[in-house]
Order: structure tokens, then sequence, then C-alpha cells
């Protein structure tokens, strides 16, 4: 858990007085979204034509085998994802950031080169590695900036682009060269959060004794809580799940799904970026919106919309059909994303709120697992078309169990949570 004042003065690595919030940090904030940027490139770089690499290349023809580079890169991150945030608490943010970059440099090079399928495995799992440890710390580094008025905006700023392989190469040095160089570490700002908070609460003793209780929670305290105990973060934490099987099967096997109807690489390449890229510019708008109008009326028409956008894709079999169904899956993924990430962040305490997130991220990045392993085992079994007809009512499953057992955490205080 997070020292109360590490380093013992609430200053920066200048000696300068810290402030929380984004207007007095907007530097940092800044840089961090571009090394976000290096980070989320790092997926996208792979997500049009692996799969075809897999089906063409090297001429594989089970699904699950195929989307067995998802489940690789899904199971690492989800398990660097669970250490990560206790790891910074301890270690500090930016070692783990610079850490996660250290394995991200090899990755495109392995894809570049790879002479078979088990390379391109490696490589993924190396990418997992990259991303478990790299991107939570900038989402922790900018939750840990803002404080807790922009929550949501903060983490608006959270996506990528897809990009070629050779481009990756850059990203991978640039973005481990500016988290060695500029990125400062954010933990005293989650020190500074604990002081307000029971500033905050001082004034009634049996209040301050209650609240240090809940404060002070172990791991597997935490794991439960956000696992299961809080109703709220059990909600949150299943949509973050369906949500990335979503994305899994969007990144696998829709691209099988397409190329099936004879579709170019280049028109499954714009398909496949609809996605991210709507997500990624309409996620500035939703995160900033869930600050104002609260988390769960945006969570779980998310899920909604992106089950709609999932049948769009299976049933129209035209172009224009799949840009919609793939813009509909941009637009639900916006609604859903930073807004989970916000729910946590509202409900867990700033001692263990990095660990939260992580166990939060466990469970979200499971679903590539399921999404690769569990859907693609359908498609073989049965089709690709009852295969992604499966996830469409996960998706709309989920979202009415968002709607029928979370509560709006907006308004929680993590003084006032129940545990």
């Amino acid at each position: 858990m997070v020292n109360d004042d590490p380093g013992g003065k609430n200053n920066d690595d200048d000696g300068k007085t810290i402030r929380l919030g984004l207007r007095p940090n907007i530097n940092q904030f800044l840089i961090l979204i571009l090394v976000n940027a290096f980070v989320g490139a790092m997926v996208g770089l792979e997500q049009t034509v692996v799969p075809l690499i897999g089906k063409d290349t090297f001429h594989i023809e089970s699904n699950t085998l195929i989307l067995s580079f998802i489940a690789s890169f899904g199971m690492v991150k989800a398990i660097l994802n669970l250490v990560a945030g206790n790891l910074s608490d301890r270690w500090g943010r930016k070692k783990v950031l610079i850490l996660g970059w250290i394995f991200g440099l090899p990755v495109p090079f392995i894809l570049l080169f790879a002479p078979n399928w088990n390379w391109i495995i490696f490589a993924n799992v190396l990418l997992g590695i990259n991303q478990g440890l790299a991107w939570s710390m900038t989402v922790n580094m900018k939750v840990d900036l803002v404080g807790k008025k922009n929550r949501g905006l903060a983490l608006g700023f959270n996506e990528f682009k897809p990009y070629p392989f050779y481009i990756g190469i850059a990203f991978a040095i640039l973005g481990f060269l500016i988290s060695w160089l500029v990125v400062k570490d954010t933990r005293k700002y989650t020190a500074l959060e604990i002081k307000n908070e029971e500033s905050n609460s001082s004034s009634s003793l049996v209040d301050n004794n209650n609240n240090k209780a809940k404060s002070n929670l172990h791991f597997k305290e935490v794991f439960i809580q956000t696992s299961w105990k809080d109703r709220s973060l059990l909600a949150v934490s299943q949509a973050g799940l369906v949500n990335n099987l979503i994305f899994g099967v969007s990144w696998g096997l829709f691209t099988l799904y397409f190329a099936a109807f004879g579709t170019t690489i280049n028109e499954i390449g714009f398909l496949k970026a609809l996605h991210p890229g709507i997500w990624g510019v309409l996620q500035l708008v939703t995160g900033s919106l869930s600050d104002r109008i609260g988390r769960k009326i945006l969570i779980y028409p998310g899920m909604i919309v992106q089950a709609i956008g999932v049948w769009t894709v299976l049933f129209t079999h035209s172009f224009f059909g799949w840009i919609t169904g793939m813009s509909l899956l941009g637009i639900g993924t916006a609604l859903v994303y930073p807004t989970l990430l916000a729910a946590i962040s509202d409900i867990a305490h700033p001692r263990w709120r990095a660990t939260s997130l992580g166990v939060y991220r466990f469970w979200r990045d499971l679903g590539f697992v399921f999404g690769a392993v569990g859907i693609g085992f359908i498609a073989d079994i049965s089709s690709i078309s009852i295969a992604i007809q499966f996830v469409a009512w996960i998706a709309l499953a989920s979202g009415i169990f968002v709607l029928l057992v979370m509560r709006e955490t907006k308004r929680t205080s993590s003084m006032t949570m129940k545990i």
C-alpha cells in the first residue's frame, strides 16, 4: 500500500510543492498522454494483419489456434495487471513503467522477422508484459495527478490507433526514452490525496477510526472487494471482462469473418480501424461527461450498444453495414472504457486504489482469453457466425447486469463505502 508521504514531504523531484488537479500538473499529464499513445500503438500495430498471417502465411486452419496469440497476450497482461499496482505502491510508478518498456522493445522486431507461429505467440507474451506494466502505470499516474474531480476526463485520454510494424519500432524506442528521461513518479500525489481524505474525516473520532480500518486493506482483501464483495465493483469488473471479450473477438475473429467474404486487407484495415478510432476520439468526451452525469448511466447503455454493433456486423452482409456495426462498437466502447476505470477510482480508497485498478484490469483482460479460446472454440465446433451471435448475447446480458446490480459511484465517497 502507499506510504502517506514517500520521501517525507509533498514536494516533487525538483523540490516544488505539489498540488492535485489537472491544471497544475498539465505538463506531466500531457507527457503521460504521449507515452500512453506509444503504449497503445504497440497493440495497434498487429490488430489487422496478425490473424491473416496465421491463416495465409502459416496456413493455420483452427480459429482457436489462430486466436491463441490473443490468449497469450491477454493471460500475461491480466496477471501483470494484478501485481503492477501493488508493485508500484512499493517500488514507484516510474520504475514499473520503464520496466514495461524494456519488455516491449523487442516486440516489433519479432513480429517482422518471425519464422513461425510460435514466435508470434512469444512476441505477444512480451507485449502482454509491456501492456500490463506500462499501460497500468499510465492509468494510475494520470489518476494520481488529477485527484477526484476530473478522473473521467483523465481516463478518456487512454487510447490508440493502429500502426504498421516499422513505425512500431520507433514508438517502442520513443516510449521507453520518454518514460525514462521525462516522466516523473506520481506516488506523492496519492500520498497528498490520502492526507486530504484523512483531514476531511478527522472531525469525528469514530468515523476516522472506521475510515482508517477501511483504508488499510491487504492485497487479498482488495481482490475480494473488487471481484465480488462490493456489488458495484463486481458489476464494473464483469463489464470490463465482457468489453475486452468483444474487443478480442473484433481483433481476431472479425478479421477472419470479413476475409471470408473476399474483403481486401485494406478494406479490413479500414473496418478494424473504425472501432478503436471512434472509441479513442469519443472517449475524450464520454470520460468528461461521466464526471458530470455519473458512471452507471453511460456503462449499461454502452454494453447494449456494443451488442447491437455486433449484431449489425453479423446480419448486414455488406460493407456499409459493417461500417455501421464497427462504428457502433466504437461508440459503445467509448461509453464504457474510461467510465469503468473512473468508477473503480470513485470507490477505492487512495491507499489501495492502484491495487484495485489492477484487480479490475486482471478481470478485464481475461476477456481477451475467454474471447480467443472460448469464442474461438465455439467457432471451430459450429461456425464463426454462431460464435459472433453468442458474443452479442453476452454483451446484452452484461449491460442488463450493470443496470440491475451497480450503484452509481460518482457520488460515492471511498470514506462511506460499505465493507
